[in-house]
């Protein structure tokens, strides 16, 4: 069975609470496809907050992205609870994740280590399960050459992995809780395994086109 690796972003999940439409949507799509998923939970606006917290408290930026990983594994299990032939817990090593996916359909993980995106950890586990497409579900319904907020943003409908590695550059902060398009870590693990990513927004119709490898409104990288 075909395997692809899903980083669904945490405020798709929960943006001030849980998006229980949007989550049962999305579980249905997953549900549908006929290959095998990983997939890996951002954290979204708790995320963000708990991490502001600790850092304005101990200034230390290794705690503020451990509180942040613990709420992606919480928005891991709300996924979890919508899906069926799930492990039904969501495992924090690869290639425990990598192994589960051999008894179940769907493995779904939140973040793993201090310092690494959950864009990195669904590399990674693509790279593990050997995956070779990544499907990037955010509220921005693909990459623009500049932030989609401001007048005279492009959309760019495919590109190579070196401007995703150049753009991705510009972006990352290394910081839990930071806006990019995709972190400079993952676009350079993707770069070098040659993993297909595409970028879509939350819509089914686009979600399911790219899990199959079909044309959508968002972002292909590829080479």
């Amino acid at each position: 069975m075909e395997k692809v690796v899903i980083s669904l972003g945490g405020s798709v999940i929960n943006p001030g609470e849980p998006d229980v439409e949007t989550i049962k949507a999305l579980a249905k799509v997953f549900n549908e496809f006929g290959g095998k998923l990983g997939i890996t939970t951002g954290g979204g606006t708790y995320a963000r907050t708990y991490a502001n917290a600790v850092r304005q408290i101990s200034g230390n930026e290794f705690l503020a992205d451990e509180v942040a990983i613990l709420e992606t594994r919480q928005n891991a299990q709300l996924v979890i609870s919508a899906l069926k032939d799930v492990c039904p817990y969501a495992p924090d090593d690869f290639r425990k994740a990598a192994s589960l996916l051999n008894t179940y359909k769907i493995v779904v993980m939140g973040g793993t280590i201090p310092g690494i995106t959950t864009d990195a950890d669904a590399v990674m586990l693509a790279e593990v399960v050997g995956a070779k497409r990544i499907v990037n579900i955010s509220n921005v319904d693909a990459v623009y050459d500049r932030d989609p907020k401001e007048e005279g943003a492009k959309k760019i409908s495919s590109m190579s992995h070196a401007r995703l590695v150049e753009m991705a550059e510009g972006f990352d902060k290394r910081k839990a809780g930071t806006h990019f398009v995709f972190d400079v870590l993952a676009a350079k693990l993707s770069a070098r395994s040659n993993i297909e990513v595409h970028f879509v927004n939350k819509q089914v119709e686009n979600v399911a086109a790219a899990l199959r490898g079909e044309s959508h409104n968002g972002t292909v990288v590829k080479d």
